[in-house]
């Protein structure tokens, strides 16, 4: 590999997700205790349908997280060398997405928000766009936005 090629810039963008697993561990014992809890009581009283139902809460919560954790396995690659901007997306279901660019004709557009900050990031030619870093939270599409711009602007220097 030439000096050329050595990348310039390279990142890994994935998902956040705040409660790892063994809170979701924990969270779910809770639940499942508060459930054996009040729908044992009320099972002892006669209100059967309550039981059920407490269960399906339950399910409901699992369910939402599983469907969380499925989505947290997308993720982003962005190198940018001083001859190619490179960028693989993965899906949650594994299907990926290879962009290639010149980073002499690549644009690298950027919306703001006065309150939010960074609403969309994307990087753009002629003939293609292609949206960036979608996922992220605020403070991390700034940072990435600042390292990624910086990057694209010393690529395109030479």
């Amino acid at each position: 590999m030439n000096s050329a090629e050595e990348p310039l810039f390279r990142a890994l963008l994935v998902p956040h997700r705040s409660l790892g697993r063994r809170g979701f561990v924990a969270l779910m014992g809770a639940l499942v205790a508060f459930w054996a809890l009040y729908g044992g009581i009320f099972l002892a009283m006669g209100a059967w349908p309550i039981f059920g139902f407490f269960g399906l809460d339950v399910l409901a919560v699992w369910l939402a997280f599983r469907w969380n954790y499925r989505a947290a396995r997308a993720r982003e690659e962005v190198s940018v060398s001083r001859t190619a901007l490179d960028i693989l997306k993965v899906a949650p279901s594994g299907r990926s997405e290879e962009h290639h660019f010149n980073p002499f004709w690549a644009r690298f557009e950027v919306a703001r928000h006065d309150e939010i900050g960074i609403t969309r990031m994307a990087v753009s030619d002629k003939a293609r766009y292609v949206p960036v870093g979608a996922f992220l939270n605020p403070d991390d599409r700034e940072t990435f936005a600042t390292a990624f711009g910086r990057a694209l602007k010393t690529a395109k220097a030479g």
